[in-house]
């Protein structure tokens, strides 16, 4: 199914109502959207839900930060959520930054997560879908989501515009969103 922002809220809704994709890299931070992202506390990104897990939230706000590009307020966020989510959001940082042995680091705290079925499909799909070489190949193949892999090839892909940083990018924007879902029913509880 999709990625629907309006599922999230309002707040959300409005946040990532024109949000592009991410580059592999770290981009460029969205300086308009610093102040609204600022003033996000765990109960207003979640309303009008009722806060059930504030850690998770937290999460879902490092996520929004990592989103538009704002490297370390998302950083700082997800460094002190002490669980697999806040680990996640954090390897993914740091694949970002780049800096793919932290990566690799963070990841190895996550563990087994429960989005990775998710994502392990969505990536499959997606390489089957692309001409992007051997790196695809492999992920159209896997059974189980490897994260340290997917730093491999994220890293292979470079910021250079070819097929395969194409497909990275667009497994990335499925893992956000996957990660996102899964914090954000975490924080309201379902």
């Amino acid at each position: 199914m999709p990625f629907n922002p309006r599922e999230y809220g309002p707040t959300v809704a409005r946040l990532l109502k024109n949000a592009p994709c991410n580059v592999l890299g770290p981009g460029v931070a969205d300086a308009g959207m610093r102040d609204a992202l600022a003033a996000l506390t765990p109960e207003s990104l979640i309303a009008p839900h009722e806060l059930h897990d504030r850690g998770m939230a937290l999460a879902c706000t490092a996520g929004l930060w990592l989103r538009f590009d704002f490297l370390d307020p998302s950083h700082r966020i997800s460094q002190d959520i002490e669980n697999p989510t806040g680990s996640f959001w954090h390897g993914i940082m740091h694949r970002r930054e780049p800096d793919f042995g932290n990566a690799k680091y963070w990841f190895r705290r996550v563990g087994q997560h429960p989005t990775f079925a998710s994502l392990s499909t969505a990536a499959a799909q997606l390489a089957r879908d692309t001409q992007a070489g051997s790196a695809a190949g492999y992920l159209a193949e896997q059974a189980d989501w490897d994260p340290f892999r997917f730093v491999d090839v994220c890293e292979q892909a470079g910021d250079k515009s070819s097929p395969l940083e194409a497909l990275c990018r667009k497994i990335q924007q499925s893992e956000w969103e996957l990660l996102f879902d899964y914090s954000y029913r975490q924080a309201i509880g379902k």
